[in-house]
């Protein structure tokens, strides 16, 4: 090799670097991704967009039958379609922010193989995509919200605090699925259930004060509660979230620094095997 043959040898900062300051860095990326994501997850259907609208409403009308009329279940003194709707959002958000997650490394096989950029970026993409769902939700629960005569409370101004928290509770567990769906393709047949699962044990369908005060503080620690609660009582003025606020901050916490430290960890890996 000549003397004067420069080498240039690209390698990824740190792992151990701030990922705030990678991800602002590649924010373009992050736009960029976000964009391809809603055109791959629209095209060639026919309602487009209307789909962000028909499913949380079909739900709505589906919890409204079996649990506000069959079963009863108490609604806070809120219309049980508000209620249960205004539970609806922040689920959706979250669902749909914890799904696109959890496939975003394997959907961008190409891209891992073949350029260096931060990995964060593709599940903070996937996730921050969801928001365009949830706006256009949104749109139809203050529809809802002017047929019943309800007015937001003075605590609507927290309402973007419930949000961000749906939003970082699906990146965090998106971390810990989108890294063990490379290695462990199993997490893709696993998700049905695990959403099956998650949303029956938060207060979407019911309320959370149904939850016995001994168990409070352990159903607390599903970080979706505090979520759930905590947009209702911030938009339609239900039930305040405040025993369950402490145990929810410290599980979306914790699973969010052990998310961070596995996909850190793990990250190095995600071209070879995927």
């Amino acid at each position: 090799m000549d003397a004067s043959t420069q080498i240039l040898r690209i390698e990824p900062v740190s792992r151990w670097s701030s990922p705030l300051s990678e991800l602002w860095a590649y924010r373009e990326l992050v736009g960029f991704l976000i964009w391809r994501d809603l055109k791959v997850r629209y095209k060639q259907t026919v309602l487009g967009v209307a789909w962000a609208v028909i499913q949380p409403v079909m739900t709505m009308v589906l919890f409204s039958v079996v649990f506000g009329q069959v079963a009863k279940l108490p609604s806070d003194g809120i219309p049980y379609p508000l209620f249960t709707f205004a539970a609806l959002l922040p689920w959706q958000l979250f669902a749909g922010g914890i799904t696109g997650a959890s496939n975003s490394l394997i959907g961008s096989s190409g891209l891992l193989t073949k350029v260096y950029f931060p990995r964060l970026v593709i599940p903070v993409a996937a996730v921050t995509g969801a928001l365009v769902d949830f706006a256009i939700a949104f749109g139809i629960l203050l529809a809802l919200m002017v047929w019943y005569g309800v007015t937001p409370p003075a605590a609507v101004l927290l309402l973007p605090l419930f949000v961000l928290l749906a939003l970082v509770t699906a990146f965090a567990a998106g971390l810990w699925l989108s890294a063990l769906n490379v290695k462990y393709r199993d997490v893709r047949y696993a998700m049905p259930f695990l959403m099956q699962f998650w949303l029956l044990a938060s207060p979407v369908a019911y309320s959370a004060s149904l939850v016995p005060a001994k168990w409070q503080f352990l159903y607390g620690l599903n970080p979706l509660v505090t979520t759930v609660e905590g947009f209702r009582w911030a938009i339609i003025g239900a039930s305040a979230p405040s025993p369950f606020l402490l145990p929810s901050i410290v599980s979306v916490v914790a699973l969010l620094i052990s998310g961070l430290l596995y996909f850190r960890r793990m990250e190095d890996t995600f071209a070879d095997v995927v």
